[in-house]
């Protein structure tokens, strides 16, 4: 046996992330990225575009794992770097307190989010975002959306796993009408 610890944090490999995913909870993070005036009123919400593994196209908030070791904070800059770009000049809250904790499921019907793969936590926040936004990584598109749009069932319609549930509660914690 090796003396040596693994220091450096990082991704589990495709099968470890299987196996773990079979056996306990993956903690998640997810944003709601929105432009808000200058009385910090909510006036858009930003909806990434993707294309699933099968081939549909949806819509989705920014999400993604917290890495072993890895604070909250950095998180949630990490996967608003990653999916909305350098230059998105996030205002991460000073409080990390998230507005819900979302629990995903792989049985539908327990809670409004489902996830197929697993049984996943996720602690979700509002980002207020002030910089130019681009998708990069498997993000098609950003699209602004005013609230209202955002809570209608054309749009509600396109965010699978319960997105457009957690996307209520936000605009509904920001003080939104919805």
């Amino acid at each position: 046996m090796s003396d040596m610890t693994e220091t450096t944090p990082g991704w589990l490999s495709p099968d470890e992330l299987e196996l773990a995913r079979a056996r306990m909870p993956i903690l998640y993070v997810e944003a709601v990225p929105v432009r808000v005036d200058d009385s910090g009123e909510v006036t858009s919400v930003g909806l990434l575009l993707r294309i699933g593994p099968d081939g549909t196209v949806s819509r989705t908030l920014v999400s993604g794992r917290v890495l072993h070791h890895e604070r909250v904070r950095d998180a949630l800059l990490r996967h608003l770097e990653k999916d909305l770009g350098p230059v998105a000049l996030p205002r991460v809250p000073a409080s990390l307190q998230p507005f819900t904790v979302a629990e995903y499921f792989p049985t539908q019907g327990i809670t409004p989010y489902h996830d197929p793969r697993q049984h996943a936590v996720s602690l979700a926040y509002i980002v207020p975002v002030t910089g130019d936004c681009r998708p990069r990584q498997d993000a098609l598109d950003l699209v602004w959306f005013s609230p209202q749009e955002a809570i209608s069932p054309a749009v509600q319609s396109e965010m699978p796993g319960g997105h457009g549930v957690l996307l209520k509660q936000a605009l509904a914690h920001a003080g939104c009408a919805v």
